[in-house]
């Protein structure tokens, strides 16, 4: 057996497949092969294929073509045909929008001749045969061409029911005008909802085959558009990036198409202009509109050191950028990759529809024949006998089964993308429904991340924009996060001399004339400024709090406490309540002290903390949780979180944490709010429930039927305006998943 090193895996586009039966004999023909793993999708037409080492991927070609269908192996990427996918499946839809049109002019006058007595003028019946041959024969050619290579290769699959019941419909026609009293001049033939007992040598069934051909061309060409509208998200994804950039080579601008970006090149990025690739700012401030790409509605501020995402806007002023990733190592590719793989991959919902479809055929058409057999044998007139048949073999078609899953997978996991949350694959959906234990990791998920001066207190007389102006200028110069946090509250631009670093205390230096020191109180006291009896209150109040305090004296004085915090996100409150109302229990998960995780669980409205817990133990207390029966999400951002992102049954990366951790997951959350991990959910429970509430109606509506029309209380005609109804209501319930808020 072939290791996980020795595999390799690609992804053939699969052509000729008109239903889900289609899909499974493919995959079964793949399935076979030695060492090969194989998921065909009906609704992306793609097939994801995992095969070993040796096996040259053209025999994967060759294996799909024994069954009858086409296959391609993905080309080359090439920039300059983006919109190639676009046109490829305009071309696609071209033909059977030409069918469709042909079948709807010529069925309508068949349909309403054969409904309407007033209609019905001498020799009317010659006129539908006329008009009703081209739409079974041309129009209907699809369905027999299909049924024909699935005849060949001994399966059955809804195609050939189609292609059954219209050929015989047309044939019994045939029969009728040529050998039985139907082509008699003055024939008349009323429409009735029930089937008249008679021989039937003196009826047609042209509008039967016309209009069943009609129907189930219009369920196949919407099907096909909203399989296009489905799939545009990820179309769009991988338009929203820039076509060219302007790098920076010898200090001269020259603008190259961004496939030619480097990691490591400068470009400029000016106002309104998007931003080639995820990088660093070396040069400029600006504001950065993100919002085509995490439905993030505010700018957000930027300067030199932050870090920037690919196809984002500049909103602001002229900036440089250094980039850090390119090609498909961006946060866009890595976005368009992981829709493209959740809409590929198959839930068991899925899997379960495709097996009852495989087998389904066959036993259709056996039943059609014991209907048939069963109203001969009981005298009832070959008419009724051939006309409940036909009105089983219509009625049975569950084009609306192999629907039902992949039409509201590619309508969620395209909304979720817009929505900026990105479902890893279809299985992730069911692990949603059974979660009832939300674990949060603490910094960057429920809090900011970074620290924030979040107070300052002045000793008695001193002035509060004089304490932040030289605190600030001195902090400026160290790269320590708390030292940053003082350095951006302030915005000071003092000049600092004699800056001096000393390691576990703090740091010194002379501003504007002022020996200023700002860091522990211990290294104040080693130059007597000791802190008045109020600031050392303050301060001891804020430690308590799980807060850092820092003081700051000059001149031989200690004048001012500083206090800096990791503080909470805005939402994060909000988002807590989203996800209690979901039926979750919200736990805290940190390596920070108890003081501070029970002061950030107080603040958001948490019940349940457990702190003080080291990287490598994440994933401990995950099992642990499980281990008590739960079914635990976890929701993190950090490298340290990986470990436990996997572990858990569902695991929910921020977009703005690590690479780590966003791989490990099952949902990544673009934006860094935790709102969107109750979104998350929402939307895969709803995805979920319309895929169950598509499987139900489609079984329901076959098993209903099936029995009326062997029952011979269904107009065949009836039957195939039904069946398509099914499909269309299909992919219309999985459409409005794309209203998701």
């Amino acid at each position: 057996m072939s290791s996980i090193t020795d595999e390799r895996s690609v992804e053939l586009s699969i052509g000729g497949m008109t239903c889900a039966s289609c899909a499974n004999r493919i995959e079964r023909k793949l399935n076979k092969l030695d060492g090969v793993t194989a998921t065909v999708n009906y609704a992306t037409e793609k097939a994801k294929v995992t095969f070993p080492e040796g096996l040259d991927p053209q025999d994967l070609v060759a294996e799909v073509e024994k069954a009858g269908y086409t296959a391609k192996l993905p080309a080359p990427p090439r920039p300059e045909t983006t919109a190639a996918p676009d046109a490829e499946q305009e071309d696609e839809l071209r033909p059977l929008r030409h069918r469709l049109v042909t079948s709807v002019v010529l069925a309508v006058p068949v349909v309403m001749m054969a409904m309407i007595p007033a209609l019905q003028f001498t020799n009317w019946q010659w006129l539908s045969l006329t008009l009703a041959a081209p739409v079974v024969v041309y129009a209907g050619w699809p369905f027999h061409r299909a049924a024909w290579t699935n005849l060949r290769h001994g399966a059955a699959t809804m195609d050939t029911l189609i292609s059954l019941g219209t050929i015989a419909a047309l044939a019994w026609s045939l029969w009728a005008l040529f050998f039985g009293t139907a082509g008699t001049p003055g024939m008349t033939h009323p429409f009735e909802f029930t089937i008249e007992r008679s021989d039937g040598s003196g009826n047609i069934y042209l509008e039967t085959a016309a209009a069943v051909t009609a129907f189930i061309l219009a369920g196949r060409y919407f099907e096909a558009r909203s399989k296009r509208r489905a799939g545009a998200a990820l179309r769009a994804l991988l338009e929203l990036g820039a076509k060219d950039v302007a790098v920076l080579r010898g200090g001269a601008e020259v603008r190259v198409p961004t496939d030619q970006l480097k990691v490591g090149d400068r470009f400029v990025v000016r106002p309104g202009e998007k931003i080639a690739t995820d990088g660093v700012i070396e040069e400029g401030n600006s504001a950065v509109d993100a919002s085509m790409l995490t439905g993030e509605s505010v700018p957000v501020e930027v300067r030199p050191g932050d870090g920037v995402t690919g196809a984002t806007v500049n909103a602001g002023g002229r900036l440089v950028v250094r980039a850090t990733r390119v090609g498909s190592d961006t946060q866009l590719a890595q976005m368009a990759k992981l829709v493209e793989e959740a809409q590929t991959g198959k839930a068991q919902v899925q899997r379960l529809a495709d097996r009852i479809s495989g087998i389904f055929v066959p036993i259709v058409i056996a039943l059609a024949i014991g209907t048939l057999g069963f109203w001969l044998g009981t005298g009832q007139g070959v008419a009724a006998a051939f006309t409940a048949a036909v009105a089983v073999l219509i009625i049975a078609c569950p084009c609306a089964l192999g629907l039902a899953t992949p039409t509201a997978l590619l309508v969620g996991t395209g909304r979720g993308a817009q929505l900026g949350i990105l479902i890893k694959g279809p299985e992730v959906l069911e692990s949603t429904r059974k979660i009832d234990t939300v674990v949060l990791d603490k910094t960057g998920t429920v809090t900011e991340g970074r620290m924030t001066l979040v107070g300052v207190h002045v000793a008695e007389g001193e002035d509060r924009d004089q304490v932040l102006r030289l605190a600030g200028a001195l902090e400026h110069a160290s790269e320590h996060p708390i030292a940053q946090a003082i350095a951006r509250a302030a915005a000071s631009t003092a000049s600092v001399e004699d800056f001096t670093n000393i390691e576990g205390l703090g740091v010194q230096g002379i501003v504007e004339g002022h020996a200023v020191l700002v860091g522990r109180p211990r290294l104040l006291e080693e130059w007597s400024q000791h802190l008045p009896v109020e600031l050392e209150r303050k301060l001891q109040d804020e430690q308590a709090a799980g807060r850092t305090a820092v003081a700051v004296g000059w001149d031989g004085e200690a004048r001012a406490v500083l206090v800096v915090a990791d503080v909470v996100k805005p939402t994060s409150k909000e988002a807590i309540t989203q996800l209690r109302a979901l039926g979750l229990t919200p736990v805290l998960l940190t390596g920070d002290n108890e003081a501070v995780a029970k002061a950030v669980a107080g603040e958001v409205g948490i019940d349940e903390v457990i702190a003080e817990v080291l990287p490598a133990d994440k994933v401990e207390v995950v099992k642990r949780l499980q281990g008590e029966g739960r079914a635990v999400a976890m929701v993190g951002d950090g490298v340290n979180d990986a470990a436990a992102l996997a572990q858990a049954d569902l695991g929910l990366a921020m977009g703005t944490g690590t690479d780590a951790a966003i791989q490990a997951s099952d949902l990544t959350l673009v934006r860094g709010d935790l709102r969107v991990a109750a979104d998350a959910i929402r939307l895969s429970r709803r995805t979920l429930g319309t895929i169950k509430g598509n499987l139900f109606w489609a079984f329901a509506y076959n098993v209903a039927a099936l029995p009326l029309a062997a029952a011979g209380l269904l107009n065949p005609m009836i039957a195939g305006a039904a069946m398509a109804f099914s499909s269309v209501f299909v992919v219309s319930n999985s459409l409005r998943l794309r209203r998701f808020n």
